[in-house]
Formats: structure tokens, sequence, C-alpha cells
């Protein structure tokens, strides 16, 4: 697959997960996520998409700092609905890498082993867009997502697709909007604020 050697550039995120070995699919149960491979289940890249690469990994570099992290130990809860804004598209992102999921998923292996249900929660009542707690050690962290200290997506997208929009506009837009999220990859301090 050819894609943007820039993607390359963005910082991986490492988990460790006890399935790959239970099924076999190596021995240390460590498995390495990169940007292209969000970028690939996703079909494109935007700032959504970026925003939940971004936020998974920051809050897992702060749960766990020189831990790798577990993949069944995680909860996640979201501010908003599935349907509302691009929480759908953040979740999808989220479940990806960490597999914590809604209602459905593992079920058939006996006494929940390897379970990842209700670990991901919609339009719940917390003070920020997302919240993420390790459940081995009930540490919580508190995410909001600023791009717009950075950068200004709706503005760059509207440029492409305004009734105005010249040859030019459109011609450019595909570079103007992997730039930018190339910019927040930059700028993750700026466009993260945890608590």
């Amino acid at each position: 697959m050819k894609y943007l050697k820039t993607f390359d550039e963005f910082p991986k995120i490492t988990m460790q997960d006890e399935l790959a070995k239970f099924l076999w699919v190596n021995d240390d149960w460590i498995i390495d996520f990169s940007y292209i491979d969000i970028v690939k289940s996703a079909w494109h890249s935007c700032w959504t998409v970026a925003w939940a690469y971004i936020i998974a990994y920051k809050w897992l570099k702060e749960l766990y700092w020189t831990e790798i992290p577990k993949r069944w130990e995680i909860d996640i809860k979201i501010q908003k609905s599935a349907i509302e804004d691009n929480a759908w598209v953040i979740w999808c992102v989220l479940s990806n890498i960490t597999w914590a999921t809604t209602d459905y998923w593992f079920w058939w292996i006996p006494w929940n082993k390897f379970n990842r249900r209700n670990l991901l929660h919609y339009s719940e009542k917390v003070e920020t867009d997302i919240v993420m707690t390790r459940l081995d050690t009930n540490k919580s962290i508190w995410i909001n997502y600023k791009p717009w200290n950075v950068v200004n997506p709706m503005a760059i997208l509207m440029s492409a697709i305004k009734e105005d929009a010249t040859d030019e506009d459109k011609k450019s837009f595909p570079i103007r909007f992997q730039n930018m999220v190339k910019t927040l990859f930059e700028n993750m301090d700026k466009v993260i604020e945890i608590k």
C-alpha cells in the first residue's frame, strides 16, 4: 500500500494482549500499532482519526509510564453520544487500539475470559471529552482535545467545498489537509489537555 511517508514519523503505540499468546499470534503478547494501521482501518486520515490516535498515545503514556499497557484493563467513557459529531469515529479508533467495546465482542470463551465488553461507554456525564481508566489501579485520566489551538480544520475543509472554491483550492486541499494532520502530531502537547 502506498501512503504518505510522513505517517511513518508519527509515534507508534505498543500494547500487550494475552489473547495473542492464547491463540498463538505471537509468544510475547506484544502488539504494535502505527498511525498507518489505523488509517487502513478507517480508510482515511483526518483531524478526528488523528485526535483519537493522539489521545490513545498520550493517555497510555500517562497511565502506564514505562509499563506496556494491557488491552483488557482499560475503561473508556465518552461524553458525547455515538451519533453526535464524530464520536463514533473516535470510538472506532480507540476500540481498535484498546479493544474496549460496548455490548459486543468476545463472549464465547468460558468464564468471561478475554472479555472486552462494557469497557466503552457513550453519553457519559463526565466533565471532559473522554475519561480513561486503568482498571487494575483505578487511575483515571481526563482528556480534552483542542485542535483549534494550532489549526482550523473546518476552514481547511470549507476552502475546498465552498461554492466559490477555485480549482487551485480543490487541487491543494489534500496536501493542506494532511499537513494539518502532521501539525497536530507535531503539537500533541498543545492539542491535548490532560487533567
